[in-house]
């Protein structure tokens, strides 16, 4: 099993101190998810959602995890599923770490082996009492990702929001997505201090196809923030 998101917890995390990690997620196949690795990135994400472009069948997921080299972490996402398939998921592919996108409760999310990440929709949260109230509800989460989409709806909509909405106090990592490129990637992790970003549609030649040059693009000027 890869590292690089599913240990984050263990580690008291200060955000200057460390350079921010990048996750590629609507990885579809195996050259691709090498591609990914081969430039550098610390996780890649595979999509288990029907309706989505990016979806996958679970063994090309499969496949595709055991492609991965040590040291990347592959996650799944998951939107609202059935936990029978969650299950059946894990059962053939060796993801690392799982992320609900969804309208799951806490106890949906901590009913699997593995640690979660849960998505935060920054759209209408006030309706919830704000990040902070939402988070503290998935207490036992690794980290939250924070993405343009309201609470419970779908993400991957390629559209940015103000980054300086990002909670800068929350005691867990943040990740954030949503409508990031190699041209705007530096800026929105000076503006939100994030440990991570997420991207999808903003390295690819076509939906669920990766472009070398925009991810190797994005993995510099990533590093470079």
């Amino acid at each position: 099993m890869g590292l690089g998101f599913g240990m984050m917890a263990a580690f008291c995390w200060e955000r200057d101190a460390m350079r921010c990690r990048v996750k590629i997620c609507g990885i579809t196949s195996v050259a691709d998810a090498q591609m990914a690795a081969a430039a550098g990135v610390d996780a890649i994400g595979l999509v288990f959602y029907p309706p989505s472009k990016r979806n996958v069948e679970i063994a090309q997921a499969a496949a595709i995890c055991r492609s991965v080299p040590p040291f990347v972490t592959t996650v799944g996402l998951f939107l609202d599923a059935e936990a029978d398939f969650v299950r059946a998921v894990l059962a053939a592919a060796p993801l690392d770490v799982l992320q609900f996108h969804g309208s799951e409760s806490p106890e949906y999310c901590r009913q699997f082996p593995r640690p979660y990440l849960k998505a935060v929709g920054m759209k209408g949260l006030v309706e919830y009492g704000g990040f902070h109230a939402y988070a503290d509800r998935y207490a036992d989460a690794q980290g939250f990702l924070v993405d343009s989409h309201a609470p419970g709806a779908a993400g991957g909509t390629g559209e940015t929001f103000d980054w300086t909405q990002v909670p800068q106090d929350y005691a867990k990592p943040i990740i954030l997505a949503g409508g990031l490129t190699p041209e705007n990637v530096a800026d929105a992790i000076r503006a939100s201090r994030v440990y991570a970003v997420d991207v999808s549609s903003g390295v690819e030649s076509a939906p669920g196809v990766k472009d070398a040059a925009k991810v190797t693009a994005f993995m510099r000027a990533a590093a470079s923030s």
